[in-house]
């Protein structure tokens, strides 16, 4: 499959981009509001590869050409980013599968935490902006971002998969699989996104006053 990454150079982009690019035979393209950064950050991908003996190419194009070439678009962008990220692919989108990582934190003196928009989850605010037969999927949400985009680090977590129609969800939990170490789960319908969300300022509260704890993930057993 083709899968174009929106916002592919920020943090999660990066690892799933070299993750897809590295464990598996699917098409990455690293999309972004600027071409020319994409173009950059996808060589630098490249080069990355290349030092492991692989020769892949990765895509780098503006957010709107990346998502129409796509069958699964990521939003890997913040959350107050994603709405106007997804509105501004959104005649771009076709049939494509879109999946929402992103997760909506406010911090204090005490930590993170998870900041709750009004519709319920960020996922379901990437439902709300994305065109009506847009079928949307929650995913990646709460995977340790350096550690992802580390090729030499193992990888031993699982990602929660939220989604209201069967087929999509299924074939985001596939790509998910398709990374070595990464185990996806069914979390069931979109309205369960935000307990799946609310565990990432849980996990950066952890590491943050636990030594040797700065790439947890979530495994469930």
């Amino acid at each position: 499959m083709d899968i174009a990454l929106l916002g592919g150079t920020g943090d999660i982009g990066e690892g799933l981009a070299l993750r897809w690019a590295y464990d598996t035979n699917h098409d990455v393209i690293v999309g972004s509001r600027d071409p020319e950064k994409a173009e950059n950050k996808a060589e630098e991908y490249e080069t990355e590869l290349a030092s492991r003996g692989m020769d892949i190419t990765v895509e780098g194009l503006g957010n709107e050409d990346a998502a129409a070439r796509a069958d699964v678009v990521v939003a890997a962008v913040p959350a107050y980013h994603l709405t106007d990220t997804i509105e501004a692919v959104a005649d771009h989108l076709d049939d494509a599968i879109l999946v929402s990582p992103a997760v909506g934190m406010k911090r204090d003196e005490d930590g993170f935490h998870y900041n709750r928009p009004g519709v319920g989850s960020v996922t379901q605010l990437a439902e709300q902006a994305a065109p009506e037969d847009t079928q949307v999927v929650g995913a990646f949400h709460n995977l340790a971002a350096g550690r992802l985009a580390n090729l030499d680090a193992e990888i031993d977590w699982d990602t929660i998969v939220v989604g209201d129609e069967t087929d999509p969800k299924d074939t985001v939990c596939e790509l998910a699989d398709g990374i070595e170490g990464l185990r996806p789960l069914d979390g069931g319908p979109l309205s369960n996104a935000a307990e799946v969300e609310g565990l990432t300022p849980l996990l950066i509260n952890v590491a943050r006053h636990n030594d040797g704890m700065h790439d947890l993930g979530v495994t469930f057993q």
